[in-house]
């Protein structure tokens, strides 16, 4: 069993600052199930696999994804691995798509993982439960978070993001906290954000809100004129946008000069600076989102930020922080499992308690998600274009 060096100390205080500011109201005989490693045996590297967008629209998140998880696991290998074995992180594209996801999925479990770390696309993560959960590798999901990724209640999948339900309620709270009366909903049919915007509609009427209209458009074009034009005849106060930043920066740019002057506010498919680049300067004043934090909105990780750049060559963004506990929860429950048997992890995993994360303390509900969703309105800073913390929704 690893005992943590000052510089996991260090990680780990910075965790406990995070939730003390971000806790909110409310993508075999071993695991390996592949025959391609020997990380199912007592010796060798232990594999944990990761499949992250590398390619297409969703690109921009990968790599944060994929260093946050090299960070840890570098910090534990340094501190003696688990029980004297290194970690060692496979990454795969998945693309944010399901055909190229599923083939990602079947060769990490070749390749002899005893543990998935990776999800960002809830539409391309749900067509690999199956593949993990027949091999017996547990999965935990560090950014996709749709409802229906834990709602067929699979022993081995956990979300350490906020589920889409959390992220509806924080985005519903944004929206009286503004004064909103009527709102509408935007979303791109892609699971994560259908289920998404569902929901803020669901609590939004439960909150005494009108929902004017909920529109559906087609991802990958162009040209979203038809709902922009009915953003500005509607003018409802504030429309959620709960697809891709991709789409989301052409949107607000058409409504916008379709004459739409009410808040513009994204989910966290959205939240990057490239956002602000789509749209164009000059059209997202009135643009924030539902986010949980990145490093740089929280005091004290100026350290964890100066590591992250040194192993990356820049700085971290958006799911770095989550996938960097994504493998300490991994590493953990293998710690105290004194294994990587599939059911011992998993149990190891539900008993974690308080465990400390960026996102605060960690204990997962019986749906294996988080009690806390975390999440806190952002909005872009205009000489950036990067998202900075706006409001945590405290009082």
């Amino acid at each position: 069993m690893h005992t943590r060096t000052p510089r996991i100390r260090r990680a780990l205080s910075i965790a406990a600052a995070a939730g003390a500011i971000i806790i909110t109201a409310g993508c075999s005989g071993g695991l390996a199930g592949g025959d391609g490693g020997d990380s199912g045996s007592s010796d060798g590297p232990i594999k944990i696999g990761m499949l992250a967008p590398f390619s297409g629209s969703e690109s921009a998140f990968g790599d944060y994804m994929k260093n946050g998880a090299q960070l840890a696991v570098d910090e534990i290998n340094d501190d003696g691995g688990i029980d004297g074995r290194e970690l060692e992180l496979l990454v795969e594209d998945g693309a944010c798509d399901a055909t190229t996801a599923v083939a990602a999925a079947n060769k990490l479990v070749t390749n002899g993982i005893v543990a998935s770390v990776g999800g960002y696309c809830s539409g391309a993560t749900l067509p690999t439960l199956p593949i993990f959960d027949e091999a017996k590798i547990p999965m935990v999901i560090p950014a996709a978070n749709s409802n229906e990724l834990v709602s067929q209640h699979l022993p081995g999948v956990f979300l350490i993001n906020g589920t889409g339900t959390q992220q509806a309620q924080a985005a519903v709270k944004y929206a009286q906290k503004s004064g909103a009366k009527v709102v509408a909903t935007i979303d791109d049919a892609t699971s994560y954000s259908a289920d998404l915007a569902k929901s803020f509609g669901e609590q939004a009427e439960d909150a005494g809100l009108t929902v004017k209209f909920q529109a559906t458009v087609t991802p990958g074009e162009n040209d979203y004129s038809a709902v922009a034009t009915q953003l500005a005849k509607e003018k409802p106060d504030l429309v959620y946008w709960t697809g891709y930043y991709q789409e989301g920066g052409l949107i607000v740019r058409q409504a916008t000069d379709a004459g739409y002057e009410g808040a513009f506010l994204v989910g966290d498919g959205s939240v990057d600076a490239k956002f602000a680049e789509i749209a164009g300067k000059g059209y997202t004043e009135h643009v924030l989102g539902t986010f949980t934090q990145t490093p740089d909105m929280i005091q004290g990780a100026d350290s964890w930020i100066a590591d992250y750049e040194k192993l990356a060559g820049g700085k971290p963004g958006p799911y770095s922080t989550q996938s960097y506990d994504a493998v300490r929860v991994v590493a953990q429950a293998m710690t105290d499992a004194k294994g990587t048997d599939f059911d011992d992890v998993v149990a190891a995993i539900e008993g974690l308690k308080d465990f400390k994360t960026f996102a605060g303390p960690l204990t997962f509900t019986d749906d294996h998600t988080l009690s806390g969703g975390g999440f806190v309105i952002v909005g872009i800073d205009p000489a950036s274009g990067n998202f900075v913390l706006k409001d945590d929704l405290q009082g």
